[in-house]
């Protein structure tokens, strides 16, 4: 099991948190609209952030180990709610534009490769979440 980590601390700024994972920070919050500074991204927009970075890295790396003709990546996504209050369900769109002189096949196993990415499979399986309080 990977053992990445992550710390948020929230303090001073109505809902800003200040994330930190021991080597790089950055900034966490809500829009003006719900309260917060817009100092940094939603939650939401962080969760997206994670699945379009693993995305494009894991189909790069895919691109080039199989020397394929990939020139870049880009993923635009969108996290999209049901209202429905008996049978509420998340999705996440994801479009994915890959440029390059690529032919149709390689295009088809990139997307597979993007279906099989670190972030998309954690968030498409079962995820625990063990809370507790310290001291």
């Amino acid at each position: 099991m990977s053992a990445a980590s992550v710390t948020a601390s929230l303090g001073g700024q109505a809902y800003q948190v200040k994330l930190s994972d021991g080597v790089h920070q950055w900034l966490g919050d809500e829009p003006q609209a719900h309260g917060g500074g817009d100092t940094g991204p939603s939650p939401h927009q962080l969760l997206l952030s994670a699945l379009g970075a693993c995305t494009s890295i894991t189909v790069a790396m895919y691109a080039h180990r199989k020397g394929m003709p990939l020139q870049a990546i880009d993923v635009q996504l969108r996290l999209l709610q049901a209202p429905s209050a008996q049978h509420p369900q998340t999705r996440i769109g994801r479009d994915i534009h890959l440029s390059g002189d690529l032919s149709d096949a390689q295009r088809q196993r990139l997307l597979e490769i993007a279906n099989a990415c670190p972030i998309h499979k954690l968030l498409s399986g079962e995820i625990l979440i063990d809370s507790q309080l310290v001291d």
